[in-house]
């Protein structure tokens, strides 16, 4: 068995200690971790998002941070600045919440699009600037952010710029209703999420999480493979429904991702059915639908399906 594979065992037993259902999601948190990216969770309040990241750093041994995404947020806020001290006449940096490994910004498009650049060049960089100096982040560092699909007013919609940056987008429905049950019951039994200390998590090794990203980095690709996903990149430029396609950046990502999937499977080689199961969640973001489409109900989910089926699979 692989160390990615144990990790992502490890990782799934304990999450199932405060997260009931929600498997594919739960894998999706993992993905991400293990590629090294940023994700955007959408699903409406109250699914457990802030809960399955925050027991994601537990379990990882990870420094968390939350940053409430509000209109009167400020760059400032979540980056830092440097505060005058009188005692030394000197400045000094006082750090933001994005100097830590796992950041969540709790409703992303609630904030304005000046804080929400902010987050840009260290979702790229791995770096902050400020007041013209530049500050490294973790090796760790990745941006889990969340916004509500069905709030619009008092919103700001985050640019195709941002979008792109996010390696996925995870979508978390309601539960079904024996799971449902299950949390009143667990809740009755004692579990309280805002305790997750006391949830008894397991973690694991501190080196865990570099070993488990130094075998996804190893996965062999053959050149076939390079090709397909490069044509499902492509194809979906010229669907008649889109009008702005997937990025080489989505390619990468698609890429990436497959190679994690290929990794938590035990293999150390990518499989074209790698590749269609990271599909949905790595471009569902990066698909702009022209207007039409939106009227017809079509979504970029849909679009994705339909590409998937018309690329011929290398064989």
């Amino acid at each position: 068995m692989s160390h990615a594979t144990e990790v992502a065992e490890h990782v799934r037993n304990e999450m199932s200690k405060v997260i009931v259902g929600q498997r594919q999601a739960q894998d999706h948190l993992l993905l991400v971790s293990l590629a090294g990216g940023h994700a955007l969770i959408e699903g409406v309040p109250g699914l457990a998002k802030t809960l399955a990241v925050k027991a994601l750093a537990q379990i990882f041994q990870l420094h968390f941070q939350r940053v409430q995404c509000t209109p009167d947020l400020m760059p400032a806020d979540v980056l830092g600045a440097n505060v005058f001290n009188l005692s030394t006449s000197s400045f000094s940096l006082r750090r933001g919440p994005i100097f830590t490994d796992l950041l969540l910004v709790d409703e992303i498009n609630r904030t304005p699009p000046r804080t929400q650049s902010a987050l840009l060049e260290a979702m790229e960089e791995r770096q902050v600037t400020i007041d013209g100096t530049s500050h490294a982040l973790s090796g760790f560092f990745s941006v889990f952010a969340t916004q509500n699909p069905v709030e619009f007013e008092g919103t700001y919609p985050l640019p195709e710029a941002q979008l792109d940056r996010f390696l996925m987008k995870i979508g978390i429905g309601y539960p079904k209703a024996d799971e449902e049950v299950q949390i009143l019951k667990n809740i009755q039994e004692g579990f309280d999420p805002r305790e997750l200390q006391n949830a008894g998590l397991v973690p694991l090794p501190s080196d865990s999480l570099q070993k488990a990203r130094a075998e996804v980095s190893a996965v062999r690709v053959e050149p076939k493979l390079f090709q397909y996903i490069v044509a499902l990149t492509a194809r979906t430029r010229n669907w008649p429904a889109v009008s702005l396609g997937a990025s080489p950046r989505a390619a990468i990502s698609l890429m990436q991702v497959a190679k994690g999937v290929a990794s938590i499977e035990g293999r150390d080689f990518l499989i074209p059915d790698d590749i269609k199961f990271a599909a949905p969640a790595v471009l569902r973001h990066r698909l702009v639908l022209k207007p039409e489409a939106d009227l017809e109900g079509m979504t970029a989910d849909q679009v994705v399906r339909e590409v998937v089926a018309v690329v011929e699979v290398p064989k």
